[in-house]
């Protein structure tokens, strides 16, 4: 622990949903470590959705959407505060720029390996460690920094009683609840195919009599995803695509015996809800943005796809690099997947 006493900490993490599920367990190490200091979240105001009810923590809403105004009414709220300790954990231009309003002490950011977009001319001090590290240890280095060496993972997003009932009118205590689709970016190739699910979901009916339940968001390609999947299968599939809020969602994934999903937000959720997650990762790294208690269930054919993308092993790119080919997760079978799921089964749920 450090020597000098700290009364006021100040997180800076806007997005996204995976990475504040992610930074929790630090929240509550800071909680546990630093008792008498008081935590201030600056936080996306979708992830605040899900968080805002998390206990012992001031959150600071800023609309990313919002701004100008986002930004003033961010740095009104700001004007007359004084922080110990900023942990600077978002390194994007937009997180940096917004640090600029942030009085702190000590304004700590990621080392040079890490502090992208000049996060490095908006902080005093820096982490230190294995760079090549899963995104939650790499936030676990921050409390490092500031001398404490224990750990709590604890992950307590709260649900409301109501949004339990709607999970358990909707799941059966035999359900796989299925995440099929990705955030919407540029070059985000990280969606299985749609017929692939619906291979999956016919088996995992089948062989186990699970009950088959699709979530996700209001955008038109995860609704097309949750139409064509249902189509596909000859099982039946209960789609709630885009009909529930992120606690809805949340009470979802803590009920159901085990969630599959591309590298997503709503693999986190389950690693926070302690659901067994089956990970689809081809494009981007498990070992740094997996499922963070899920490994063993992961589908990895990441290195498969950097082989193909670049003829090199995974050892000689930077860390976290991601493959952009629309094709990669067409490397993961039907089979890959339903091995996994066998395991969980087997393993976890037990069999009727």
């Amino acid at each position: 622990m450090t020597d000098t006493p700290i009364h006021s900490i100040c997180v800076l993490r806007l997005s996204a949903i995976g990475d504040t599920c992610n930074l929790l367990p630090v929240i509550r190490t800071l909680h546990s470590e630093c008792p008498d200091a008081t935590i201030t979240w600056i936080i996306g105001r979708t992830e605040h959705r899900l968080l805002k009810d998390v206990k012992g923590v001031e959150f600071l809403v800023f609309d990313k959407k919002g701004g100008r105004s986002a930004r003033a009414e961010l740095k009104a709220q700001l004007a007359n505060r004084k922080f110990d300790v900023l942990l600077h954990l978002h390194a994007s231009m937009r997180a940096n720029l917004l640090s600029r309003y942030i009085k702190a002490q000590r304004k700590i950011g990621f080392d040079q390996r890490r502090a992208r977009d000049f996060q490095r001319f908006f902080c005093n001090e820096r982490i230190t460690g294995d760079a090549s590290v899963h995104v939650l240890d790499g936030f676990f280095q921050f409390v490092e920094h500031l001398g404490i060496t224990r750990r709590h993972l604890i992950w307590d997003v709260p649900i409301p009683d109501e949004d339990r009932e709607f999970a358990q009118s909707n799941l059966s205590d035999r359900s796989l609840l299925i995440s099929p689709c990705s955030s919407q970016r540029w070059r985000n190739f990280r969606n299985w195919r749609a017929e692939n699910y619906a291979s999956i979901v016919d088996r995992a009916h089948r062989e186990y009599g699970l009950d088959i339940v699709l979530t996700g968001g209001p955008t038109q390609l995860e609704a097309e995803y949750g139409e064509r999947i249902s189509e596909l299968a000859e099982a039946p599939v209960k789609n709630l695509i885009g009909q529930t809020s992120l606690t809805q969602l949340m009470a979802l994934i803590e009920r159901a015996g085990v969630v599959i999903s591309p590298d997503s937000g709503p693999a986190h959720m389950a690693t926070a809800a302690g659901t067994p997650v089956i990970g689809l990762y081809a494009t981007s790294n498990r070992w740094r943005t997996g499922p963070y208690l899920s490994q063993e269930w992961v589908v990895d054919r990441y290195p498969d796809a950097i082989a193909r993308a670049l003829g090199k092993p995974v050892t000689q790119l930077p860390w976290g690099y991601r493959v952009r080919s629309p094709y990669a997760m067409d490397l993961i079978t039907v089979d890959d997947v339903a091995q996994k799921l066998d395991a969980v089964v087997s393993e976890v749920m037990g069999t009727d």
